[in-house]
């Protein structure tokens, strides 16, 4: 079983609407979205949701009012402002337990709290697994290894050959999670200038974790000058522009009717689509680019 991760170093670069083709046009796999703080790979692929789960981490202060003297300690010391009038505001409560420690009555205890959802669905295009992380909750990067493992288990167990991820933007924990143990990296980036910058930043992290990584161009007749300058810069770097999609109202018009472009019609941005799948296939299957 091979794990791709399709990964931006910035949001909006059609990262989801390439995943959700590729789900269109994969035989054996299992789809993920390891974007947990705002999944919306669902609106593509329509799941029927068939588990839930809860998803428990982090830890909230609470007071008990009973034991508690009102001595104002904990009120002083919290540096996140998060208690007052001796009752604790679970959102501003960064669950460091300094307040729990320092309480000279153990009036406060340390909870466990729900963070967030985790679901297996059904879609036409086969098993997805998703989470919905909750609002102003932690540990995203905790539940995306939870959905990358639930991932790995439906592979196995189903002898499916693929697990596609579509990966969070940007470059922080989220995407680390997302990242570490794959065995590829496909890069959506775009011909702007944040698109170059933010394309620069994701290679170091693909470079560090020991992934390979492949590019895809997308829009990139939109300003051919960048698009030639991503090229020549990942020419240095020893990597593959393995795709350069041409700019198609098709795609706006396929995300309007919620459907992977590559079902919606047929032109340019199909062809090119179906090309750099087939590629990432033989990478995939023949570790072509492992000592990148």
């Amino acid at each position: 079983m091979k794990e791709l991760v399709v990964l931006s170093g910035k949001g909006g670069t059609g990262k989801t609407s390439i995943v959700g083709s590729f789900a269109a046009l994969a035989k054996s796999k299992v789809l993920v979205d390891c974007d947990v703080d705002a999944a919306d790979l669902h609106l593509i692929l329509k799941p029927t949701e068939q588990q839930k789960e809860e998803f428990w981490s982090g830890q909230v202060a609470f007071v008990d009012r009973e034991a508690c003297t009102e001595c104002g300690l904990c009120q002083e010391v919290c540096r996140f402002k998060a208690i007052n009038d001796f009752t604790i505001d679970p959102v501003s409560c960064e669950g460091c337990g300094f307040c729990y420690h320092i309480c000279p009555v153990q009036a406060i205890t340390m909870k466990e709290q729900m963070a967030g959802h985790w679901f297996i669905s059904k879609t036409r295009y086969g098993p997805l697994v998703h989470a919905r992380l909750g609002i102003a909750q932690e540990n995203s990067g905790k539940l995306i290894a939870m959905v990358r493992q639930k991932a790995k288990e439906i592979a196995q167990e189903q002898k499916l050959d693929y697990t596609i991820a579509d990966g969070p933007p940007g470059i922080g924990c989220p995407v680390i999670s997302s990242l570490s143990g794959a065995n590829l990296a496909l890069l959506v980036t775009e011909p702007t200038l944040s698109g170059m910058h933010d394309l620069e930043r994701i290679i170091s992290v693909c470079r560090h974790f020991g992934v390979p990584p492949l590019v895809c161009i997308n829009k990139n007749d939109l300003n051919e000058e960048n698009s030639r300058q991503i090229e020549s810069y990942c020419l240095n770097q020893g990597i593959e522009v393995i795709s350069k999609i041409p700019f198609d109202n098709a795609v706006t018009e396929a995300i309007v009717h919620a459907l992977p472009v590559v079902e919606y019609s047929q032109n340019r941005v199909t062809n090119e689509i179906e090309k750099m799948w087939q590629n990432i296939v033989a990478s995939l299957k023949g570790d072509k680019y492992a000592h990148l």
